[in-house]
């Protein structure tokens, strides 16, 4: 974001920290802990706003300091979360609980920031509890390319406890000298850049989107455009409620005045031409749009065909349901369904009816709309009709499950496997002209003509090729049932011995299920 024409007016930014760890690590309670020490303090009511992101106020080498914090949530279906995160964040603390150790998410954690080339600072949490090993976390951590300081390494790790609020002060601080050694900088004196953190459209005040500035100075009246939505920035209000005329580099606000909801980890950028700017967004819009027309409209039920000819590796999900709650838990099941070859992508997950928005956001993404328990807004089915969306109603969870899982399924593309026809026992040996005819009893299934066999003798495979000729008392036959004699002749294989067993198979095609890609 920081490019060569800003590098004469660079000045001091304040980290934007990532916290990352194993679920039940205790990453929510670190953070809810020193939300509470640091910036509740004070504050009549303390934080009554959620926009994604929240700065810190404390002192440092007797100097004000901040330190923001991207608030991705605690639990295991957070990796999309993380990724995009890991875009704007310039510190990952890591949550490594001493009583438990180095985890599975913990190692996808630090893999992904340190592909991410993000420093990591080491939160060695729970020290208050019993059984707390916090010199066994260094030790497993080394594994991993992490070595503690006083273990003659450059990670820095502190001991916490989240709970009762211990050392935070000192991670704090370490995460400060981190940012001092990254000489993070950003030049306030331009216009902003940066990357929009949340976004969602409420019924009161329209699309509402939460931007993390970058670069620059975002200030009210700003003509911005932020992937293909464009406006004009008409109030913003910061982590804290209160309502600000500019925001700096590194801080987080709620943005009002956009013309649609722009997606999560989309750029945005503003510019002094109005027109300019919402040519810009147009023309972003006027290429969704060429892509959807050009891709067709997907369905569950199209899904599969798109699949068969290599066209669709991915399945668009928007999400609408009656409360927060069942949103979660649907979302929470859908990850749990193997996603090894095929993604679900969701675009949007909230609670509500399903508007005209949703309607425009499905056509513009090729998605498919989910409706739990939830109603259309006015207007919403005509336009999901003409646009041609498919909005597939539910009241029943595991029903909605099923559906999405058979819509995978049907993604996957098929394999072919064998299936068994028959078995035959060679009895009698007849010689023809060069060649020979097996004088054949089937034993089990059925003998297709021009169908593949295996021929065994003593248990050994000694030919495998296809039946061409296939005979019931001196008359060709198609097929040959279980308890009749038949002649057997094969261009390619005539030397038959009695007692030779032909096996008889088809290759199908098989749709795959999902469990097999586990």
């Amino acid at each position: 974001m920081v490019g060569a024409e800003d590098q004469e007016y660079l000045h001091r930014r304040p980290p934007v920290v990532t916290i990352m760890g194993h679920v039940d690590h205790g990453k929510t309670t670190l953070l809810d802990s020193i939300r509470k020490t640091k910036v509740a303090a004070g504050e009549a009511g303390g934080i009554t706003q959620h926009i994604g992101a929240y700065h810190v106020d404390l002192e440092h080498e007797g100097k004000p300091q901040q330190i923001v914090f991207l608030d991705t949530p605690g639990h295991e279906a957070f990796t999309a979360m993380r990724a995009r995160g890991a875009r704007v964040t310039d510190i990952a603390v890591l949550v490594v609980a001493a009583d438990d150790g180095v985890r599975p998410q913990t190692i996808e954690a630090i893999s992904h920031a340190q592909a991410a080339g993000v420093p990591i600072v080491v939160a060695i949490n729970k020290i208050d509890k019993e059984g707390a090993q916090p010199e066994r976390v260094k030790q497993e951590l080394t594994q991993y390319g992490l070595t503690a300081e006083d273990w003659g390494g450059e990670t820095i790790m502190v001991p916490v406890s989240a709970i009762r609020g211990e050392n935070l002060d000192t991670l704090l601080e370490m995460i400060l000298l981190v940012a001092e050694v990254a000489e993070l900088s950003a030049n306030p004196d331009r216009t902003a850049k940066g990357t929009v953190i949340e976004a969602h459209l409420d019924k009161a005040k329209g699309a509402v989107a939460t931007l993390l500035i970058q670069n620059g100075t975002l200030h009210v009246g700003d003509i911005l455009v932020a992937g293909s939505a464009f406006g004009k920035v008409r109030a913003m209000v910061d982590d804290r409620s209160k309502r600000v005329d500019i925001a700096s580099p590194s801080f987080a606000v709620e943005v009002l005045g956009l013309s649609a909801v722009p997606a999560a980890g989309d750029e945005f950028e503003v510019f002094h031409n109005e027109k300019e700017a919402r040519s810009l967004a147009s023309d972003r819009a006027d290429r969704q749009r060429l892509s959807r027309l050009l891709q067709g409209r997907v369905t569950l039920t199209t899904l599969s065909a798109q699949a068969q000819e290599g066209e669709l590796k991915e399945l668009n999900l928007i999400l609408k349901g009656d409360v927060q709650g069942s949103v979660e838990a649907i979302v929470g099941a859908l990850k749990e369904i193997p996603q090894n070859e095929v993604q679900i992508r969701m675009l949007l997950a909230t609670a509500g009816e399903i508007t005209e928005t949703d309607i425009d956001l499905a056509a513009a993404s090729n998605a498919v709309i989910i409706g739990f328990n939830t109603t259309f807004a006015s207007g919403a089915r005509q336009a999901a009709d003409e646009a041609g969306v498919d909005v597939r109603e539910y009241n029943v969870i595991y029903k909605l499950l099923e559906d999405i899982q058979d819509a995978l399924e049907g993604l996957l593309e098929p394999e072919l496997v064998e299936e068994p026809l028959g078995q035959t026992e060679v009895r009698a040996v007849f010689p023809v002209g060069r060649g020979a005819v097996a004088g054949c009893y089937v034993q089990s299934g059925k003998l297709v003509r021009n169908c593949k066999v295996r021929v065994r003798r003593n248990g050994k495979v000694i030919f495998e090729g296809v039946l061409d000729s296939l005979k019931r008392m001196k008359e060709d036959a198609r097929e040959v049932n279980a308890g009749y004699e038949c002649g057997v002749g094969m261009d390619k294989f005539n030397d038959w011995v009695e007692g030779d067993i032909i096996e008889s198979y088809q290759m199908v095609t098989k749709r795959r299920t999902l469990t097999l890609t586990r």
